[in-house]
């Protein structure tokens, strides 16, 4: 009988390389093949002592003949046959009947075209009637590579995958492995090294930690956000409300009847949306969710995009947490990492052996500040990746928008590194030219699925947020990190000491129309040994709480949209610490109560009023009534809209009540209060201003408002003729 095609010793060395994993092309060895005489069927099963070729009902086609004794078996199909199963004999007496993944012909396109999201991973599909998964991956410089699960005992000779040479990837489907099947990737490199088993970078599930496998996942979720999802092309207009409430959900609130355990996403979708509803925000931002190794890196090292962490359910448990905020009208945006990856062995780095996703110059491969590897922009394959993902998130997941993180570290080749250390451009500059590139067309594509984008940028780079027809990045916004840096740190000033600092909380308003800026209160404020941001108010207990009603008044009547940590509304006094909750006992204390209620109305009192968003990116929007009033440390403002109505807010930041204070406004409205963070309600004093306040006229060309301005608060006054009476 013909084995192999050609001379023996040739035929010898087929079968020993796939007895030893090292045959790169079991599909010209394995599977049907036409011979002299026929077909012939040759199958590899190691430690199968016996081998039959039998029909979907078990009976016999034909015996299989021992070929290799580490389990390689040829054998004959009979005349007008083409259907057939495998049936492999152990020593013990079990049986195992399997179709013959060899006997498939391939599902991916040729060309570049082969290397995208779509149809990378492992994917649950049915191939000529027969159900299975097939599996496939990027390795252009791998010498083999196998899929490897319980079903094949791990054993990398066993399912042998076809290696497409015009795209480096590879593929094998495997019938009857389904969803929740443990697999990895085993590899060999150029030179024929075993590697560490690879999870899959396209895996949309991971097994739970300390596990590193990745997880056959097929979605059945049915959503329920269809008005949501048919009106999400307005929500990205920036004229809009947007109040962001960020949380990190494994830290936000546990079980402690439970062991402080988490919750799980189903479990969040009753607790987070009802309580994000309640407090009025328009948006969570969610801490990333991708599947990473190391809790402390709070999912800003993720090692699987694709797969949403296994740490509060499966895949469709987030789907259902997005849904329910979608139905309650809240939208949905999520921490995305696309700057570096760890360097765990079963992640991205060295994949096939070789610096396929990050650079092979350590210049500019190596993330100095957190020990990881950035990502290799210049290939086109990684810009698919991630690209690929950013789309997986919006279309498949129904996330509203990407809060890009470490976009500094991105842009800029120089980015943490001094001298020597740093690979220039092509011009001899600090532009990371491809990075610039990635991020403009990530924007263009999400933009056209109807999503947005956050750029967490800390430096002055111009036209973050600008189209990128127009040479900007093409962000939809930019956190304002140096409004955050600069108001935090004149309100950590004693309140005495405060009118030498008075250009902190002003000189945002020099560049605060060249940028789509959110004005971020974020979890990097209350980490390492910054404190919360409650105890960085000076003063006594009433002090601080009244300084942080003030500071998030501030925030709230300045241009920008606004992003609050979890935590912060109501006056968390310890940092916070991922491995425990917030501590949710101090809102049984007044002012801990007063100050979330305030933040409650802040975002009822935005969302209500359109000179407090609508124009939040034009100069027209903003006038300044008192700017240079630093010896009382006071300010007042006024917002606009478009129909021309306007809300007049003023700051005192000191703990002096400040009687017939002097505002001046045009023309001769009479004022009514629309909010005051002194209020007794909130655990403030209850200086106010009841009534009316009517317009005098100072001089010949001016008029002013006399209010009582209250210690540490923001008051905001809406003309009364815009109010019901």
């Amino acid at each position: 009988m013909e084995i192999l095609s050609g001379d023996k010793a040739r035929n010898v060395a087929a079968i020993d390389a796939l007895v030893n994993g090292t045959n790169a092309d079991p599909f010209a060895v394995l599977g049907m093949h036409p011979v002299e005489g026929g077909r012939i069927v040759r199958a590899f099963r190691p430690g199968a002592n016996r081998a039959e070729l039998v029909r979907a009902d078990g009976s016999l086609l034909a015996e299989m003949h021992m070929v290799h004794p580490d389990g390689f078996f040829s054998g004959l199909m009979p005349a007008r046959k083409r259907r057939y199963l495998l049936r492999f004999i152990f020593a013990d007496g079990h049986e195992q009947t399997l179709e013959d993944p060899y006997r498939f012909g391939s599902l991916m396109s040729g060309g570049n075209d082969a290397a995208t999201h779509e149809q990378l991973g492992a994917q649950v599909i049915s191939h000529h009637g027969v159900i299975g998964t097939c599996f496939a991956v990027w390795a252009p410089n791998a010498r083999r590579v196998s899929v490897v699960g319980e079903w094949n005992a791990w054993d990398g000779r066993v399912h042998v995958m076809r290696r497409h040479a015009d795209s480096g990837c590879w593929e094998i489907f495997v019938p009857q492995v389904l969803d929740d099947a443990a697999y990895k990737f085993e590899l060999l490199d150029r030179d024929g090294r075993l590697l560490p088993l690879k999870s899959d970078p396209y895996a949309q599930r991971a097994e739970p930690s300390p596990g590193t496998a990745s997880i056959v996942f097929r979605s059945n979720y049915r959503w329920g956000d269809e008005d949501w999802m048919r009106r999400r092309p307005q929500q990205t207009e920036l004229d809009r409300p947007v109040s962001i409430y960020e949380v990190h959900l494994g830290s936000w609130r546990r079980k402690a009847v439970h062991g402080d355990s988490r919750y799980t996403y189903r479990e969040l979708a009753d607790e987070l949306v009802n309580y994000v509803q309640e407090l009025a925000f328009t948006h969570v931002e969610l801490m990333p969710v991708s599947e990473h190794p190391f809790d402390g890196s709070w999912g800003y090292q993720p090692i699987g995009l694709y797969a949403a962490t296994s740490r509060f359910g499966s895949p469709d448990d987030l789907r259902y947490l997005v849904d329910r905020c979608h139905q309650a009208g809240i939208g949905v945006i999520l921490d995305w990492v696309a700057a570096h990856f760890p360097r765990d062995d079963h992640g991205l780095r060295r994949f096939d052996g070789t610096a396929l996703y990050e650079h092979e110059d350590p210049r500019r491969a190596e993330h100095i500040d957190w020990g990881t590897l950035n990502f290799d922009y210049g290939r086109r394959e990684v810009v698919d990746y991630l690209i690929g993902n950013a789309r997986f998130w919006v279309e498949q997941m129904h996330i509203d928008s990407l809060r890009v993180d470490a976009v500094a570290s991105m842009i800029y080749l120089d980015y943490s590194r001094k001298g020597a250390d740093w690979l220039p451009n092509e011009e001899g500059g600090n532009q990371n030219h491809d990075a610039v590139r990635f991020l403009q067309r990530m924007n263009e594509v999400l933009h056209a699925c109807g999503g947005t984008t956050f750029a967490e940028e800390s430096t002055t780079w111009p036209g973050v947020t600008k189209p990128v027809y127009a040479g900007g990045l093409g962000f939809t916004y930019k956190w304002n990190l140096g409004w955050m840096h600069d108001t935090l740190g004149y309100m950590q000033e004693d309140p005495l000491f405060r009118k030498y600092h008075h250009d902190k909380m002003t000189f945002g308003l020099v560049y605060a129309f060249e940028e789509n800026f959110v004005l971020p209160l974020s979890h990097d404020e209350v980490v390492h040994g910054k404190g919360s941001l409650l105890g960085r108010m000076p003063g006594d207990d009433w002090q601080q709480f009244a300084g942080l009603r003030a500071y998030f008044g501030f925030q709230y009547c300045h241009p920008g949209k606004k992003l609050m940590f979890m935590g912060g509304e109501f006056g968390q006094r310890i940092e916070w610490n991922h491995e425990q909750s917030l501590d949710w006992h101090l809102l049984d204390e007044p002012l801990h109560a007063g100050l979330r209620r305030l933040v409650r109305d802040l975002n009822r009192v935005y969302r209500d009023t359109a000179a407090l968003y609508e124009i939040d990116f034009e100069r027209k929007g903003f006038t300044w009534l008192i700017a240079d009033d630093r010896d009382h440390s006071t300010f007042a403002w006024l917002r606009h809209a478009g129909d021309g109505s306007s809300v007049v807010c003023v700051a005192n930041f000191t703990p002096l009540v400040r009687e017939d204070f002097e505002i001046p406004v045009s023309g001769q409205l009479a004022y009514h209060e629309l909010l005051n963070t002194d209020k007794e309600c909130y655990g403030g004093s209850g200086v106010h201003n009841p009534g009316t306040l009517h317009c005098v006229k100072k001089d010949a060309s001016s008029h002013v408002i006399r209010i009582t301005l209250p210690p540490l608060a923001m008051v905001m006054l809406r003309p009364a003729t815009n109010l019901s009476q």
